[in-house]
């Protein structure tokens, strides 16, 4: 993975596959397509390449990052690769510590839908964004409108009706 000005170019994707991780490149050739980040994601993934420096440094000899994956931008502490669950388990402490609802990672990707939904971004750019290749996936599964944006609208249809 590559970023750089305010872009992201996903071009490997790490699975688990019974019980190892395989780091192959994507699925499709639209998921390789660089991907616009807000500031706010690229200025916390600057962040993380610091810490991951430090990291490195403390580690020493024994920083793992190899040949075979090395665009990894979350990683264990000696650069090995995190398992799904550790990550899950990491993602919801992190609620935890902040006070929030605990959501897993993939409930975090439906909340982004459905923001965008409420902020009236156009299905296909939101299908773009979270990299399928169905609209109807992303719209029927993904979004959903939050009850503020169906109070809106039925007020605004209220107005036009009246």
């Amino acid at each position: 993975m590559s970023f750089g000005q305010g872009t992201l170019v996903p071009d490997h994707q790490l699975q688990r596959v019974r019980r190892s991780l395989l780091y192959r490149e994507t699925k499709t050739e639209a998921s390789d397509a660089w991907l616009p980040m807000p500031d706010i994601v690229a200025a916390a993934l600057r962040i993380r390449r610091t810490q991951q420096d430090r990291e490195r440094e403390a580690a020493g000899e024994i920083w793992q990052q190899t040949n075979a994956m090395p665009s990894l931008i979350f990683t264990g502490r000696y650069g090995t690769p995190i398992y799904p669950r550790t990550l899950n388990r990491k993602f919801t402490a992190r609620c935890d510590a902040a006070g929030v609802r605990r959501l897993t990672v993939h409930d975090a990707r439906h909340t982004r839908a459905t923001l965008l939904v409420d902020l009236d971004v156009h299905p296909r750019v939101i299908m773009r964004i979270l990299r399928h290749t169905d609209q109807a996936v992303t719209m029927e599964i993904y979004a959903n409108a939050s009850s503020t944006a169906t109070r809106e609208a039925l007020r605004r249809l209220g107005d036009i009706l009246h």
